[in-house]
């Protein structure tokens, strides 16, 4: 019986893992096109017509013009020639065509799924749920965006960057978890506690990192501090919490920024191999004994990255590296949702 129900919602679970896919790369191209300070190149927002770029010289000169208009362009890059401006144009508008595109592969499978009655009364409160999801963070995007197009600020602000960067991870981890619940046999999901409320306390300080790295990349702190193990040669290093106050120096201070990001990747780490430890008690033939292993590689590779990408950054932050780290920093997002669910079955009497 439950295999004929997995059965029939195979095409459902497959719709919503490539969603996540597609989350994935969206979340990739919205970090290139921060690093690459494209972010304020197209001052409009068209949800159709913009879907298409500048069809001629007339045009991309008018889009030229607008975005000689805002502070960015007044104050950071007044040497651009128009074929520069193409260049940071072509990241946020696949940026956003990426956006119409999730849209699109989720709505036209959603009706499909409707018309064949793929999508059971179980299913209709998370569906809501998702589109909502999806929704807010296209709003949320367009404010941040909306914020930066003005004669004051050269970029976004990076909190509000922060918030659509784990608002794009709430639907991410929504969208897995939802397939997840479709696609894994019952005998899969384990009853343990300990390590369940462990993967909770490790989401949370993940969640935390991933806020930071947000702040690292909108305010291009690994520039502050390019040295590791230490920090520009100290352990505990100056400059630390003189903003004036705690709060503002624990989001606006680079050097204290970067001093977090540093510490949680240590305490991820250390946490990460106690649930690996913890995760080998859980029964052999069980699914979450034979993943376990994936958080802890994921971990030590999202360390590595992040070194490698904080040793390149010496005039600027080499983009390859930061993508691959963020891609990292989500896969182990990913990982730990998946090993949640299956450490999360209910205690059967």
């Amino acid at each position: 019986m439950e295999r004929t129900t997995l059965q029939q919602h195979r095409p459902v679970a497959v719709w919503l893992y490539t969603g996540v896919g597609m989350v994935i790369i969206q979340v990739l191209l919205g970090g290139i096109t921060r690093l690459t300070g494209s972010g304020l190149s197209i001052t409009e927002w068209q949800p159709l017509l913009g879907a298409l770029p500048p069809m001629n010289e007339a045009a991309w000169q008018e889009a030229f013009d607008k975005y000689k208009q805002i502070a960015q362009y007044q104050y950071v890059n007044s040497h651009f020639t128009l074929s520069d401006f193409k260049s940071i144009y072509f990241w946020e508008w696949l940026h956003r065509d990426w956006a119409r595109l999730m849209g699109v592969v989720f709505a036209v499978p959603f009706i499909w799924f409707l018309v064949k009655k793929r999508i059971d009364r179980t299913m209709v409160k998370p569906m809501v749920i998702l589109f909502l999801l999806g929704g807010l963070q296209g709003a949320i995007g367009w404010i941040m965006v909306k914020s930066g197009l003005n004669v004051e600020d050269l970029y976004v602000n990076h909190i509000r960057l922060a918030i659509h960067f784990i608002a794009a991870l709430v639907l991410l981890c929504y969208i897995l978890w939802f397939a997840l619940r479709l696609s894994t046999p019952v005998k899969e999901v384990l009853h343990v506690p300990g390590l369940r409320n462990l993967n909770i306390w490790l989401l949370a300080l993940l969640t935390l990192q991933l806020i930071y790295g947000a702040f690292m990349a909108g305010l291009h702190a690994a520039l502050a501090a390019n040295t590791w193990p230490d920090i520009n040669g100290m352990w505990w290093p100056s400059g630390m919490f003189t903003q004036g106050g705690f709060l503002s120096d624990v989001t606006h201070n680079m050097i204290t920024i970067q001093f977090i990001h540093r510490g949680l990747a240590y305490v991820i780490t250390v946490l990460v191999a106690v649930w690996w430890w913890k995760a080998s008690e859980t029964p052999e033939h069980s699914l979450l004994h034979r993943v376990r292993y994936l958080p802890l590689l994921l971990v030590l590779l999202q360390v590595m990255l992040g070194v490698l990408t904080l040793l390149g950054s010496q005039t600027k932050i080499p983009l390859l590296q930061a993508i691959l780290h963020q891609f990292t920093g989500m896969l182990l997002l990913l990982a730990l949702i998946w090993t949640l669910f299956l450490s999360n079955a209910k205690r059967v009497n």
